[in-house]
């Protein structure tokens, strides 16, 4: 994290808007009259034509005139009730709705307009555009705007620490810009060159306050792709993202061993994002009140109304309590659409410590996160009971596949993983890792399609099976995957590349029809592509060709004088 550093006030001044950052656009700002006085018009209008309408249709019936038959008068007050109904029904409570609805979709927007108003703050506000016309913050350099200056000029400002290197994107008021010039002023303050670091070509404002701060450059990952996979009876074509040689090319050739053996079937155990806050008592007893009081089944419906507020897609499913002296770890549950959920999640918890703020005004919150959770750690609660999707994907290998495509036998699969995966990782003391090289593949998938690439801790947890089948002949392979920590909005899966990776797959953005199911069928594919992986890479040991295919096709030949080339279809057999 960047700190801000002395200024010279007499060549640098740093100032905000504090009315452009204070003031918050709503949609009632849109009507022509203030909300309150046109929601008063409209109920107005909705009584005194309900009056005028139910009082001549009185008189019609006494005197045996139908009520269909209206006059001119008539038909104007019934237009008019109809369009106070459909204001009434649509727009009453406007401000209400867009304050607690709204919220509920991106944790930003509780940021945006705040982060500038403090001249120390470390980082700058969301910017929706490259290039912002009207910067927030205002900085003074040389006697001008900073936008004014060169590049040199700024990016010396700042490598002295006249300027804070994250009011660039405010100051300037274009991304790519300040991309430039803070590399510029870190290639000043190191000393050393950064031309190798690829800065064109990149949508910088897609990722401002929301995936990266301090951009000086995007990194270059070759994304390869594997398939087709044939998944509960659908093709996809999977992008992998990676710099390990083989790995693509193995992965491949499990598919194709997994399609012509007629393909593979998942199933979703459960779907449900955690986040476990810690908070203290004075005493272990009165902490212990408050684990009885959240497992109270009486109790969760009224807790599960305060944390669903946070979200039209957070449903609270459970809440399990874990008593550590006079602290309380309470871990939620939830489901969360087709985003993984941990802004959701958190937002969801942090209602319902606001509630027992005044329910238990003895309780010390201490963390809204106490690694209960557990996020982005090898945990056994997430081996044991699941964290994000929970998958098993299996299918049945013909046993001339084995022998053609795999190159190896049945019962040299089914040793290997018993030795290998099982007993091995046993005697090594694994936690989640009985499993060839799950995180392989996870840890390429997550990257070519946006995912948050720390988790793919837990998200590797991985128990790989083979059994004979089918009287010994073929081959049965499943792996179970019980924390597959995925979503298809938010975070990095916007960026284009990354989209576009999403989109190969038919999973990307959220589906309106069923939320959640986007989500839910990445996690099944990434379980998929892990099967392929594991397959094929079981294979390659079982028949001795793993030695010989990584020295052959993941050494580096730069640097030799005569590099072999070969054809993708020897590479594939190789692996």
């Amino acid at each position: 994290m960047d700190h801000p550093h002395p200024c010279d006030e007499k060549s640098c001044t740093i100032f905000s808007d504090k009315q452009a950052n204070t003031k918050r656009i709503l949609a009632s700002d849109a009507l022509p009259l203030p909300v309150g006085f046109t929601n008063k018009l409209f109920l107005c209008i909705f009584c005194a034509t309900s009056y005028f309408l139910l009082g001549r249709w009185s008189e019609k019936k006494k005197v045996g005139i139908p009520l269909h038959s209206l006059s001119l008068l008539e038909i104007i007050a019934v237009i008019a009730q109809i369009s106070s109904i459909i204001y009434l029904w649509a727009f009453f409570g406007i401000v209400y709705v867009q304050a607690h609805i709204g919220k509920g979709d991106d944790e930003r927007e509780n940021i945006v307009g705040t982060a500038m108003m403090v001249r120390a703050m470390p980082y700058p506000s969301p910017s929706p555009a490259p290039l912002v016309s009207t910067p927030r913050t205002k900085v003074i350099v040389n006697g001008q705007m900073l936008r004014e200056n060169s590049n040199e000029d700024i990016a010396h400002a700042v490598a002295t620490g006249k300027v804070p290197s994250y009011v660039l994107e405010e100051a300037l008021g274009d991304c790519s810009r300040a991309a430039f010039v803070r590399k510029l002023a870190v290639e000043m303050m190191t000393g050393r060159s950064l031309e190798s670091l690829p800065l064109q070509g990149f949508d910088y404002a897609s990722v401002l306050g929301q995936c990266c701060e301090m951009v000086i450059g995007h990194i270059q990952i070759p994304v390869g792709v594997a398939g087709p996979l044939l998944l509960d009876g659908i093709e996809y074509m999977v992008a992998m993202a990676t710099t390990e040689g083989c790995l693509v090319a193995s992965t491949n050739r499990g598919c194709k061993a997994i399609h012509l053996s007629g393909g593979a079937n998942s199933i979703l155990l459960q779907d449900g994002m955690t986040r476990a806050p810690v908070v203290r008592f004075d005493s272990a007893c009165r902490a212990a009140q408050l684990k009885f009081f959240l497992e109270d089944a009486g109790n969760f419906e009224m807790i599960a109304i305060i944390f669903n507020k946070s979200s039209r897609f957070a449903r609270l499913q459970s809440i399990q309590c874990s008593l550590a002296g006079r602290n309380l770890y309470m871990r939620f549950k939830c489901s969360t659409g087709d985003a993984m959920g941990m802004n959701m999640v958190s937002k969801g918890v942090q209602n319902v410590l606001d509630y027992l703020q005044h329910a238990f005004p003895d309780i010390e919150i201490v963390s809204i996160s106490g690694n209960y959770c557990s996020d982005k750690k090898a945990a056994a609660i997430n081996w044991v009971q699941g964290r994000g999707k929970s998958i098993v994907c299996e299918a049945v290998i013909k046993e001339d596949i084995v022998q053609k495509v795999l190159k190896t036998s049945v019962p040299a699969l089914v040793e290997l993983n018993n030795l290998k995966n099982l007993t091995g990782s046993a005697v090594a003391g694994a936690l989640g890792g009985f499993n060839a090289h799950a995180s392989n593949i996870v840890s390429a998938v997550f990257l070519a399609t946006g995912q948050d690439p720390a988790q793919n801790v837990e998200s590797s947890h991985c128990i790989t099976l083979m059994e004979p089948a089918r009287n010994g002949r073929d081959l049965s392979i499943s792996v179970t995957m019980p924390s597959v920590e995925v979503g298809t909005v938010g975070g990095g899966t916007q960026l284009a590349s990354q989209a576009a990776c999403l989109n190969m797959l038919g999973v990307k953005g959220a589906n309106m029809e069923s939320p959640g199911a986007n989500a839910q069928r990445l996690a099944k594919i990434i379980a998929g592509a892990v099967l392929a992986g594991e397959l094929s890479l079981m294979s390659a040991l079982a028949a001795g060709h793993l030695v010989k295919s990584h020295m052959k096709y993941n050494r580096s030949t730069k640097n030799t004088t005569n590099p072999v080339h070969n054809s993708p279809k020897e590479q594939v057999e190789a692996v």
